[in-house]
């Protein structure tokens, strides 16, 4: 195992020119969001947009979305693992390093989120004062927190069986030891986003949120953008790394993406009907999203360009002469991911706020300050993906492998 991680890490910060400038372009918006958490700490939140009205924003909003792309790794660990699909298990890997940057976002966006972050101990069990099980917060911790750990122990297990000279097919046959495990991950990166969905239909409060249907609409959102996005990655390592994903895993996964999406449409659709039709609750903060309120109307072209781009992702996925063309597919994936952005992330919290209990529309876009945390926020996240993927390709590959062991050879007396 020191063998393995000494030469993972050694390949991670070896490339060409092109792979030096790309960590260092990460790095700098890394540096910049930095200084602007700095800024924020100095003068506190009223440095972004967020108010008394509005308390919540973009932080929120991209931990929303990426919790929903850190559970989408579970629809390559199903066809690999249950059915021993080897074309999935082919970008397994990359989906299982895809989560574990995911969930470090999110908690990083925590952080940014919190006024007093020195109190962040508290969130973590025995540690601080874990308010636990009352708290729904503390059962996302719990839950995300949980899936890193099983994430990061899978994804080394399979990369450290290769490096030890395992076939790629053989990686995703579990052992004794780790079957059991593959269960609970299945079960617990569906309970990530049931939880993060229970944090806003919990709130009855809040009538646009306190809705049965937010748990499987956050689950078939983040199964659709967390898989185009993968299929968008795999384009990327066949392009710059060399790594050739097999025509069936592409295939597998657009199926998937296709189908989520599908099953997303409806559930939106189905929401605007039950709520515009029959004049339920929260029939103001719909309207207000869609078409504005009391001369308000600061989310309409975010919304509208969202439908647009979930459509045109949708048919793309499912229209062969489309989909047949890599790069009408990458398109079509990047609106996919794009567009459940703009659905789960702005269009899902500003609305919830709006009317105030008060009846008031507040209108929220994020702040210049926001904005840089959050792109460093991306960044960081990116840089790690980065890293982690440049030491697991010569892996995958087969060019990088354990030495072996030398041969004690017998000696006459």
């Amino acid at each position: 195992m020191r063998e393995f991680i000494k030469l993972t890490l050694r390949a991670s910060f070896r490339g060409p020119l092109a792979y030096w400038l790309w960590l260092a372009f990460l790095f700098a918006w890394v540096i910049l969001g930095s200084v602007a958490w700095g800024y924020q700490l100095t003068h506190g939140l009223r440095v972004t947009n967020m108010t008394d009205e509005v308390s919540w924003g973009a932080y929120i909003a991209n931990f929303t979305f990426l919790v929903g792309i850190a559970a989408a790794a579970v629809m390559l660990v199903i066809p690999a693992y249950i059915y021993r699909d080897e074309s999935v298990g082919e970008a397994l890997v990359f989906g299982e390093l895809m989560a574990i940057a995911a969930v470090v976002m999110c908690f990083l966006f925590l952080m940014v989120d919190l006024g007093r972050p020195e109190r962040v101990w508290h969130l973590l069990p025995v540690v601080g004062l874990f308010h636990w099980p009352a708290s729904l917060l503390c059962w996302d911790v719990i839950a995300v927190g949980g899936y890193l750990v099983l994430n990061l122990y899978l994804v080394t297990r399979l990369l450290y069986r290769r490096f030890r000279g395992g076939e790629p097919h053989a990686c995703v046959a579990p052992t004794p030891k780790a079957g059991p495990l593959i269960y609970v991950t299945i079960v617990w990166a569906i309970s990530i986003h049931t939880v993060t969905a229970f944090l806003y239909s919990g709130l009855g409060g809040r009538p646009y949120w306190n809705a049965a249907i937010v748990a499987p609409h956050f689950i078939a959102s983040a199964f659709a953008s967390g898989t185009a996005l993968m299929i968008v990655t795999l384009a990327l390592l066949r392009t710059r790394l060399g790594m050739q994903a097999s025509a069936a895993a592409t295939g597998r996964l657009r199926q998937i993406a296709a189908v989520s999406m599908w099953i997303n449409l409806f559930l939106f659709a189905s929401e605007l009907f039950s709520t515009l039709y029959a004049g339920a609750g929260h029939a103001a903060a719909v309207r207000y999203r869609l078409f504005g309120l009391d001369g308000h109307w600061a989310l309409v072209p975010y919304t509208w360009l969202g439908i647009v781009l979930e459509i045109y992702g949708t048919l793309v996925l499912v229209i062969p002469a489309l989909y047949r063309r890599v790069p009408l597919l990458v398109s079509g994936c990047v609106a996919v991911v794009v567009g459940v952005w703009v659905e789960k992330g702005m269009g899902l919290v500003v609305p919830g706020f709006v009317p105030t209990p008060l009846g008031e529309t507040v209108d929220y876009s994020p702040s210049f300050a926001e904005f840089c945390i959050s792109a460093g926020i991306w960044a960081a996240g990116a840089l790690l993906y980065t890293l982690m993927v440049k030491a697991a390709v010569p892996v995958h590959l087969g060019q990088l492998r354990a030495r072996p062991a030398p041969v004690a050879t017998a000696t006459s007396a």
